[in-house]
């Protein structure tokens, strides 16, 4: 039994690390445009203003998914990414073809996943839960 608890917690890990350094590669291009001096040309699927929706896109691909990396308060941290997600595939591509809106898809199931199973042991989140046991 507890062989399975150790390759269920090296899952989640391998999960949260892979889902949020994929993303973050979508986000660190977002960074990079907000710190240039180029325009921003970015959608308003929710009607936040263009800036605002691409600094909240930036953030939940970017920011959020460094605390997932590193399991610190992880189901909080998946929240962004979620919402970012949930827009881009129901409403910012509704009318697209399932290949266009496919990657969102994925990574919503992604963070929807680790928001439910939580970051397992191999985190911050883990280590903390542990050491509560153990005061």
């Amino acid at each position: 039994m507890k062989r399975e608890k150790s390759s269920s917690n090296l899952g989640l890990a391998l999960l949260r690390i892979g889902a949020s350094a994929l993303i973050m590669t979508h986000g660190y291009g977002k960074l990079q445009m907000l710190l240039s001096d180029e325009e921003i040309q970015f959608g308003d699927p929710i009607g936040l203003g263009i800036k605002t929706s691409f600094v909240l896109a930036m953030i939940s691909e970017f920011i959020a998914p460094i605390l997932v990396i590193i399991g610190f308060k992880t189901r909080w941290a998946t929240i962004p990414p979620i919402i970012t997600m949930a827009v881009a595939a129901f409403i910012a591509h509704s009318g697209d073809p399932i290949n266009v809106k496919e990657m969102a898809l994925l990574y919503l199931i992604a963070f929807i996943t680790i928001a439910l199973l939580g970051p397992g042991k191999y985190s911050v989140d883990g280590a903390m839960a542990k050491k509560k046991y153990f005061i």
